[in-house]
């Protein structure tokens, strides 16, 4: 039986990632041999505002370093709107550049973005629409739509919930979401992203989503674990986590 180390570079402010990545993770342990340990590295942010954005992807270099010396098999950056704000396509300099800093401090760690993972996944799914939920202010995630389309993917509709505080978007109901997609125009979308945050919880809700609307269901953080076992040449497949992780891809 081998066990893997995940790694996580975690905004300071983030409750979510340290909870939904291990419940998909011991959920899988119910069904297959693997079994997973946790570690994360912070960085400072509180509010969600692209100043504080910025000044804490500035951060992730140090956390990459934290997360070498703990030798992780896989270290995640558990932030996807602080990789967006920074440019169209900003997720695979982010990754090779904390990659880089896992060599220099003597290990060589595969980096995944949440950003990244999102995008990738979508791609991996053969997805060309989506319809998307987020909880940023309207202008943050108007950047997030557009990072989204500029990777090749149309986002048909989308709702910007508008929680500036990180601590909020953590607190928010995943059992309002359901009712929240239901005002989704979803014409021509191939899946839903229930949510393009890794801080808004939506993992009990997957399901129920993917049922009401039948369409795929992804989030951000379900995208995240998906691209984290591809790293790992694990099986992706978790229960209850939705069908990027049914094991159909």
């Amino acid at each position: 039986m081998k066990a893997f180390k995940i790694g996580q570079i975690v905004p300071s402010s983030n409750t979510t990632m340290e909870t939904e990545i291990p419940a998909m993770l011991r959920a899988r342990e119910q069904i297959r041999a693997e079994r997973f340990t946790f570690h994360s590295s912070r960085m400072r942010m509180k509010k969600v505002v692209k100043e504080e954005l910025a000044a804490m992807d500035g951060e992730s270099d140090r956390c990459a370093v934290e997360l070498s010396d703990a030798r992780v098999d896989v270290l995640g950056y558990a932030c996807l709107v602080a990789i967006m704000a920074m440019g169209p396509g900003y997720h695979h300099q982010s990754q090779a550049r904390l990659q880089k800093r896992t060599q220099d401090a003597g290990a060589d760690i595969r980096v995944i973005t949440s950003a990244g993972a999102l995008v990738d996944s979508l791609h991996h799914m053969g997805i060309g629409s989506i319809a998307l939920v987020a909880p940023y202010m309207k202008p943050l995630t108007q950047t997030v739509v557009d990072y989204i389309e500029a990777e090749g993917i149309t986002v048909v509709d989308h709702i910007a919930l508008e929680i500036p505080d990180n601590l909020d978007v953590a607190r928010h109901d995943p059992a309002r979401l359901p009712d929240i997609v239901a005002g989704l125009s979803m014409a021509g979308a191939d899946a839903i992203v229930l949510s393009a945050c890794v801080q808004m919880p939506s993992l009990p809700a997957i399901a129920q989503v993917e049922a009401r609307f039948r369409k795929p269901v992804v989030t951000a953080a379900v995208a995240t674990t998906f691209q984290m076992l591809r790293a790992l040449e694990l099986e992706t497949v978790v229960p209850g986590a939705g069908a990027l992780l049914s094991g159909a891809y």
